[in-house]
């Protein structure tokens, strides 16, 4: 809950890493496409866009850090003619974030370049780096994207096929991974092969070709209709002979990311035959009958709360209302506030409406907590308005666990779900009361996923993928933890003096 608004801040909820978006359109604007494609995805990543065409005979790329509308003009777009089009927006989990790491990727397979963008965190990334470096290939990014792009060229070079030089990349790596490449005059696209990330196909009318987006909501906006979900562990391959299909690597058993429903994902989108919005109002249903309180209102925090809050609302049978508004126009910046502007906080953002909630007891729908920060300057910001009392309620079980496939946790010791009882938080937090809605209920309110099968690891601990000891070594410990390391590790050194 609550985007950081400042540069240097971290946000107070979990953070999707970026989306990708693909064209192969020969007699359109591929680039303009791809430009209202990553505006579409805009909300999965804040830090930087770039697109890269292909015209057939090479790939031209722009890419910078910002919005899509800071980094694209009329000329830049104008700049970029060709038949196929890979674009990405980015929020950095891995390496930082400056323009090489910036993506598309763009990559030299003897003398033909390609474009990638990549949606996911690889968890084998150190080996992979070691093994890319021996083999005396340069790496400047420092992002796993760039290593996949790296191995990728190094395979292609071995078989002659780029499409084998993915295939044998698929094999090595290990994670989340939604990507998509442009040769000069081919698109592909493919999936890990638990089917963390989200990625779709669709098709634009009249036969003009085909689009792939990390949401529907990105085929939508340009028109095209959704043809299907690329599969786990599937190659699509896109020229001028038609869609060709191929296994990449063996499927395994399906784990989509279920915070996409939370969160991530857009509300008209839909994920696997899932509407994104009808699930969020599920779970408001299901919230209100796991955790009744009694209440004057229901207020959603918008945007993600909103459907939730609906639902709990009509679940529940005490009145909705939007007492809480949003500046839309106020989101990544990379203007510095002044210290009275930082202290400000959460207002610059949400601002509530006193004629509506003074006096009441109010019930606050939120997608999640994850620091608790931002919590606690909701809940003050609410009784700085007059509310009698404010019961928060989060449509996502308490996050115990950090996740390693391209969110923004990166150990235990930052989730506060992990460091405090329920009445800790709800101390700490300054509200009357808090509560989650249940692993249980949280999949129940997602009936109609065509492929059941999640992954929950931030609320189970329970990874689809294998995560290197080494990496997980401090990531899964906890305040506690570390406070009973540092008393063992005095203990042992008293010992040694003595």
């Amino acid at each position: 809950m609550g985007t950081a608004m400042f540069p240097g801040e971290r946000p107070d909820r979990l953070e999707e890493e970026c989306a990708v978006f693909g064209v192969y359109a020969p007699r359109d604007d591929v680039a303009r496409m791809t430009c209202f494609g990553l505006q579409a995805l805009q909300h999965r990543g804040q830090e930087s866009a770039g697109i890269a065409v292909g015209d057939g005979e090479t790939i031209t790329v722009e890419k910078d850090l910002g919005l899509v509308t800071q980094v694209f003009s009329e000329s830049s777009l104008a700049a970029l003619q060709g038949k196929v089009a890979v674009g990405h927006v980015r929020y950095s989990t891995s390496g930082g974030t400056n323009w090489e790491a910036a993506q598309p990727h763009i990559s030299a397979i003897d003398d033909v370049l390609i474009a990638m963008a990549h949606n996911g965190t690889l968890v084998n990334t150190k080996r992979l780096r070691a093994q890319i470096v021996d083999a005396g290939i340069q790496l400047r990014a420092g992002t796993d994207s760039e290593a996949a792009a790296k191995l990728i060229g190094k395979f292609t070079q071995e078989t002659h096929h780029l499409r084998e030089g993915i295939r044998k990349t698929m094999e090595m790596i290990e994670g989340a991974y939604a990507m998509v490449l442009a040769s000069p005059d081919t698109l592909y696209a493919w999936r890990d092969p638990s089917g963390i990330r989200p990625l779709c196909l669709g098709e634009l009318p009249n036969g003009r070709g085909w689009v792939v987006a990390s949401e529907t909501c990105g085929l939508d906006i340009v028109g095209a209709r959704y043809v299907r979900d690329i599969e786990p562990g599937e190659i699509v391959r896109i020229n001028d002979q038609g869609v060709f299909s191929e296994r990449g690597v063996e499927p395994r058993a399906y784990a989509a990311c279920i915070f996409e429903y939370v969160y991530f994902a857009r509300p008209d989108s839909v994920l696997d035959g899932q509407s994104v919005y009808q699930a969020r109002r599920n779970m408001g249903r299901i919230l209100a009958r796991e955790a009744p309180v009694e209440a004057d209102l229901v207020l959603g925090v918008p945007d993600s709360g909103t459907p939730s809050a609906m639902g709990y609302a009509a679940e529940s049978g005490i009145e909705y209302a939007d007492g809480i508004i949003k500046n839309r126009y106020v989101g990544r910046t990379f203007i510095a506030p002044t210290q009275e502007l930082r202290q400000l906080g959460i207002r610059l953002k949400l601002n509530p409406l006193p004629s509506v909630i003074a006096g009441k007891r109010l019930v606050v729908i939120d997608d999640s907590i994850v620091r608790g920060n931002t919590s606690k300057k909701l809940v003050a910001m609410l009784r700085d308005a007059g509310a009698a009392e404010v019961h928060l309620r989060i449509v996502s079980p308490e996050v115990l666990w950090p996740c390693f496939y391209g969110i923004d946790t990166d150990t235990r010791e930052q989730l506060i779900a992990a460091n405090m009882s329920h009445e800790e938080m709800r101390s700490f937090i300054g509200c009357d009361s808090v509560a989650f809605i249940s692993v249980e209920g949280l999949r129940a309110s997602i009936p109609d996923v065509k492929t059941p099968g999640f992954c929950e690891a931030c609320f189970t601990g329970n990874y689809p993928v294998e995560i290197p000891a080494s990496t997980v070594r401090d990531s899964f410990k906890t305040k506690a933890d570390f406070a009973r390391d540092f008393e063992k590790e005095s203990a042992d050194s008293s010992i040694a003096l003595a």
